[in-house]
């Protein structure tokens, strides 16, 4: 007879993946917010690359026997991992931080907090998977909360915003980093610290053409303390703490369930906006965090 008290692991995994799943959107959130604030300082593909060169820089020391041992493996699933790094690494980011130069903060938000719907599309088109009534107003409980807490409580707000370039920019990266996160269940069966070290580092290889091609448009950026500390911030917490989170809870609960913890994105970056602006707590905040939340809850536990 089994004991009464013996875990079960199925559940023991899933309370891990939904930590997992909150800590990347809060690492993201820090990446979105920096990204605007530095603008004026580093062209968006620099940005990118040297995010992405100084990631590797970091793990490969650390995973390099992991990564030697996995090197068969990902030999033979070479184009599934270049496929997957060149998503979800290069193109992605970059978008991103292209995007935020000339788009609003509440337009990115905004758009950013669909990639649940986008996440569950792909699967859907990748691998017939679907989702019933129930999960869909899950689904949509977790938009409306984003979209209260980036409109701050004024959905009417969105008629007066003018599209700009950025926001298609912004729909091209969610379109793509949903198809990232789906191709993850087709990843090569390597250690999740192998994995890291192949994607961050074919990521960078990637944007080396486009980052010469920057360079030599608007050269060099200023190498200063404030550059190099938010490359440090950008390389560390949403590449490698982030990214690792992200790829190991979509691998424990599937890209369906994981992908709605995007959703927090808005909310830990209107948080962010609190404690570093000066920004007042509001109600809408609390209004669109429970929504978030709550269709979280509906989502998953209709699985």
């Amino acid at each position: 007879m089994r004991k009464a008290n013996k875990r079960d692991p199925g559940t023991a995994s899933s309370r891990i993946a939904y930590l997992l799943l909150t800590l990347a959107p809060l690492c993201w959130a820090g990446n979105v917010v920096l990204a605007r604030g530095v603008v004026e300082l580093i062209p968006p593909v620099s940005f990118a690359f040297w995010r992405w060169t100084l990631a590797f820089v970091i793990v490969f020391p650390f995973f390099f026997q992991h990564a030697k041992k996995d090197w068969s493996v990902a030999v033979r699933h070479w184009k599934i991992l270049i496929l997957i790094s060149l998503l979800g690494i290069s193109t992605f980011n970059t978008l991103l931080y292209t995007a935020v130069h000339t788009t609003t903060a509440i337009n990115a938000a905004l758009i950013q907090s669909t990639m649940p719907a986008f996440i569950i599309l792909m699967t859907l088109a990748l691998y017939g998977e679907s989702v019933n009534g129930l999960q869909l107003v899950g689904v949509g409980s977790c938009i409306l909360g984003a979209c209260i807490v980036v409109l701050r409580g004024k959905l009417g707000a969105l008629l007066e915003v003018p599209l700009a370039r950025g926001d298609f920019l912004m729909v091209t990266a969610v379109v793509i980093y949903a198809a990232y996160s789906a191709l993850l269940r087709r990843r090569p069966p390597i250690r999740p610290t192998s994995f890291l070290v192949y994607t961050f580092g074919i990521g960078a290889v990637g944007l080396l053409p486009v980052y010469l091609w920057e360079l030599s448009k608007v050269g060099p950026f200023p190498v200063t303390l404030p550059v190099g500390m938010s490359i440090l911030y950008v390389a560390l917490f949403p590449s490698v703490v982030a990214y690792f989170g992200w790829n190991r809870g979509i691998d424990l609960i599937g890209p369906n369930r994981g992908g709605l913890f995007i959703n927090l994105i808005p909310v830990f970056a209107s948080a962010m906006a609190v404690a570093w602006l000066g920004e007042s707590l509001k109600t809408y905040h609390g209004v669109g965090m429970a929504l978030i939340a709550g269709g979280m809850i509906v989502f998953n536990r209709n699985r």
